[in-house]
């Protein structure tokens, strides 16, 4: 069974994990805004010595690639880019959205053919990134970046429960909620152990990504803001 570690660092979450074959070994977790550069390094340090693993034992390393926060994805690229040249070991990539709807299918008790897992990514003001899967969290709607409004997914709500996680979900559950079909997972939190199985299956099938030219998937191009610093201007 392969060791993996697992980086998610697409949101203001930054979640670290390892684990052994399909087994949660080991997790560290914060919500705290802007800290991933702060925590990252010892959260890695953290869930290793808790889990009993050397970097050396790990046979990958596995980045959240987004889409999501730029700076939040570079920090996790980066620092599993760095991993994975120390170590000589593999790097795994595993979309965002496909993750966080794996955690939210498995969440879910409402057993329904028709039911749909919508994760959303806050983007700004209304904005999300977001896509649509089925309950083997098969791809039904692409990734995209939508602003959301009352009429947004009218179509799919009509036939199909259609259940909203992530914190874009929370934002826009004022907008969608009036629809009796539209279902909101609260509790539902981005994590790094979402990315598990997944992140096995494409070690069993060796797909790997070339670990010098692996980028994040932004999405939309970052855009720089005018700098604060006098200086800077």
């Amino acid at each position: 069974m392969a060791k993996l570690l697992l980086l998610e660092t697409a949101t203001r979450i930054c979640s670290v994990a390892v684990s052994d074959g399909t087994e949660l070994v080991s997790i560290k977790e914060s919500d705290s805004a802007n800290s991933h550069s702060a925590l990252l390094t010892s959260f890695i340090h953290e869930t290793l010595t808790n889990a009993n693993i050397k970097l050396s034992e790990l046979d990958a390393i596995v980045v959240s690639k987004g889409p999501g926060s730029y700076t939040g994805l570079r920090i996790g690229v980066s620092s599993a880019k760095g991993l994975c040249y120390a170590l000589d070991k593999p790097l795994i990539s595993v979309n965002t959205l496909k993750s966080m709807a794996e955690g939210m299918i498995g969440m879910n008790e409402v057993k329904n053919e028709n039911s749909l897992f919508c994760p959303m990514i806050d983007a700004r003001r209304m904005e999300v990134y977001t896509a649509i899967y089925d309950q083997d969290n098969n791809e039904i709607k692409p990734t995209s970046a939508k602003i959301i409004d009352q009429d947004s997914f009218a179509e799919l709500l009509k036939n199909h429960l259609l259940f909203f996680g992530g914190d874009g979900a929370l934002k826009c559950k004022n907008v969608l909620a009036s629809n009796e079909n539209a279902r909101f997972l609260d509790d539902f939190r981005i994590s790094a152990r979402h990315m598990i199985k997944m992140a096995n299956q494409k070690f069993e099938n060796q797909k790997f990504e070339n670990v010098a030219y692996f980028e994040p998937y932004y999405l939309k191009d970052f855009i720089a803001g005018i700098p604060k610093v006098k200086g800077l201007r």
